[in-house]
């Protein structure tokens, strides 16, 4: 039963975000193809962005280490779950103790990265711009 529960939740988080997009795509013309004559259409269609590609790089590192903090911060509510419904049973206190010390590890790891991470881009920003 846990097992189809766990498959149900990983089939739907890949099956929404499809539907989700189908039913946007929808909304164009029906010769459409998944929204390509829509960028081809010139002053009609999306313009290309004038964001710097350092900003870009930036937004999608701190993306990345968002979720991955997500996952941190999961794992360690999973560990503590653990450990909560462990009823005394030793094998799987050890269990849940292994999960938090993974999970603070990840998230230390992450907050460490993004410090870094930001330190050394608002460096690159502040020397190529002046």
């Amino acid at each position: 039963m846990r097992k189809k529960i766990i498959s149900l939740l990983l089939v739907s988080l890949f099956v929404f975000p499809i539907i989700s997009l189908a039913l946007t795509n929808g909304a164009q013309a029906s010769d459409d193809v998944f929204g390509l004559n829509y960028v081809k259409n010139g002053d009609e269609g999306i313009a290309l962005g004038q964001k710097d590609p350092r900003e870009m790089a930036a937004q999608i590192i701190n993306t990345v280490l968002t979720l991955l903090g997500i996952v941190a911060v999961v794992i360690v509510l999973l560990g503590g779950f653990k450990w909560m419904t462990a009823a005394g049973n030793e094998d799987k206190i050890g269990e849940a103790k292994k999960l938090l010390g993974a999970g603070v590890v990840g998230l230390v790891i992450i907050l460490a990265a993004w410090g870094i991470t930001t330190f050394v881009l608002n460096t690159l920003m502040d020397a190529t711009n002046n």
